[in-house]
């Protein structure tokens, strides 16, 4: 987090400081004039090419517009470090940000025991000292809960996910995981199915009867987690369906349970009172029905309503022209959120899939930006290209040790992972509910074309295009219903 500005104060500082022409209060005096405390710091962290000698490195100086050097600028200034002797913004003892971290990292992954990092712990020791932005390490590691997780982690000897899974849950335990893995201190595993198993292992504690426990447990592991394992990599939105049937099943046994019925005394009786005496997630019981059926739990002959969600509301059109006009012709998003508004506004794409656009997926070139969205790559013309080479620029959070060799274009704060979609939805709610636009845009591209086609270029299956496509022909109908009755 940044640092809040002193409030100006005219009075006590009339002199403006020479470069953002604020009163507060002076740090130095320049070549330049009076430099005001926010911008000291910010000269002591502007680095590049100076302007007049193509020295790279820090830049204090300014010269008509231009960011120029020590020399250039006739700036004197302590940016040498005594220990690395590199050119960089100083802490404290004349040492560099990077080489205090340098020495908090050795001190948190040593071995009490052999007073040295675990040749284990090595590569994660050289991730985080080879951060870019070092303070941002040195604030992580200080805290006390960091330090005590990672003096363990240093005990242990041979690190393991097994190893891991069996400390308390944490944030941290979790970030540094992450770290183990995108530094290959630890195989890379699934992370929703690991999720997953250790969700439905907590989840079973919660089922009254031992012998329905045994079910449940028998369902997680053929139902859910057998279909998960099939999978190239699970997907949070199988983990989350996977997790509401399960917890919903539950529910139901324990419901049973309470009412001094066993599962293989199951009725359609006791599945009407189920149903009719809830609210209507209490049909998504039907999922663990169906496998209950076929693996002879319940009768045969046993049925339960298909649960079918509320219909979503459809963002109408000049909304839908409105969200894009600010997303594509304005500054008011980040680059990362206007790339990822595009995809919802113009091309109905759901923001699951979006965060999970890989690098091998963009091709930005002088001339144009191509993106792999479904089965085809869709040129992107101007403005809509704008955002994309903005990111591919610079693509952001590859400053820290989270990200070695990420290959999201949308990089998440936790290591290895992309940016999590329900988070990206809360930051753009403010101009547009995600679901709502990408409802309303394939409402109108299921108008534009066959639907085979267009299910191929968006990544849809052509049985939702051809639903939307329905639907924008059932309201087309009304519409002219209306005008001939009119």
């Amino acid at each position: 987090m940044s640092r809040p500005k002193q409030a100006q104060d005219p009075v006590r500082f009339p002199e403006p400081c020479a470069r953002c022409g604020e009163h507060r209060r002076q740090a130095a005096r320049w070549p330049d004039g009076c430099i005001c405390q926010n911008c000291y710091r910010a000269a002591h962290r502007t680095t590049g090419v100076c302007a007049l000698c193509g020295h790279d490195g820090i830049l204090p100086g300014v010269n008509e517009g231009q960011a120029t050097c020590r020399s250039c600028s006739g700036i004197r200034l302590n940016l040498d470090c005594r220990r690395c002797g590199a050119e960089a913004e100083l802490y404290s003892h004349g040492q560099c940000w990077s080489c205090t971290l340098a020495d908090l990292v050795d001190q948190a992954l040593t071995d009490p025991r052999t007073r040295v990092v675990p040749p284990q712990l090595i590569p994660l020791a050289d991730g985080l000292k080879s951060m870019k932005r070092a303070n941002s390490g040195l604030t992580w590691i200080r805290q006390k809960h960091v330090q005590e997780f990672l003096a363990h982690l240093a005990a242990t000897g041979n690190v393991t996910h097994q190893q891991l899974d069996a400390l308390p849950e944490s944030r941290t335990r979790n970030f540094v995981r992450g770290l183990l893995v995108e530094h290959e201190v630890l195989p890379r595993r699934d992370h929703y199915l690991a999720l997953f198993d250790r969700w439905a292992s907590d989840a079973l504690d919660r089922v009254e009867n031992p012998r329905h426990r045994d079910i449940i447990k028998r369902y997680v592991r053929w139902q859910h987690l057998r279909r998960m394992n099939q999978m190239h990599e699970v997907p949070r939105g199988t983990f989350l369906r996977s997790k509401q049937a399960t917890t919903v099943a539950i529910e139901f046994l324990n419901w049973l349970t309470d009412h001094g019925i066993l599962l293989d005394e199951l009725q359609q009786a006791h599945l009407d009172a189920w149903a009719n005496t809830g609210p209507t997630t209490r049909l998504i019981a039907g999922r663990f029905l169906r496998w209950a059926v076929k693996t002879r739990q319940v009768a045969r002959d046993l049925r339960m309503a298909e649960h079918r969600r509320g219909t979503a509301p459809r963002m109408n059109f000049e909304d839908q022209d409105h969200a894009t006009h600010r997303v594509v012709h304005t500054d008011e998003l980040t680059a990362r959120d206007r790339a990822i508004g595009i995809l919802v506004l113009v091309f109905g794409q759901q923001i699951e899939k979006i965060v999970q656009l890989s690098w091998d997926d963009l091709t930005v070139t002088e001339e144009t930006v191509t993106i792999r969205i479904g089965a085809i790559d869709i040129a992107l013309p101007s403005p809509l290209d704008e955002p994309w080479r903005r990111l591919a620029a610079d693509p952001g959070n590859g400053l820290t040790a989270a990200h070695p060799n990420t290959p999201w274009i949308f990089r998440g704060i936790s290591p290895g992972q992309p940016l999590n979609a329900h988070y990206v939805t809360r930051r753009l709610k403010h101009v547009f509910a995600a679901r709502a636009a990408r409802l309303g845009t394939l409402h109108e591209l299921s108008k534009l074309g066959p639907v085979p086609i267009i299910a191929e270029a968006l990544g849809y299956s052509p049985t939702t295009i051809e639903r939307h496509r329905i639907d924008s022909a059932a309201a087309y109908s009304q519409y002219i219903a209306g005008i001939r009755g009119s």
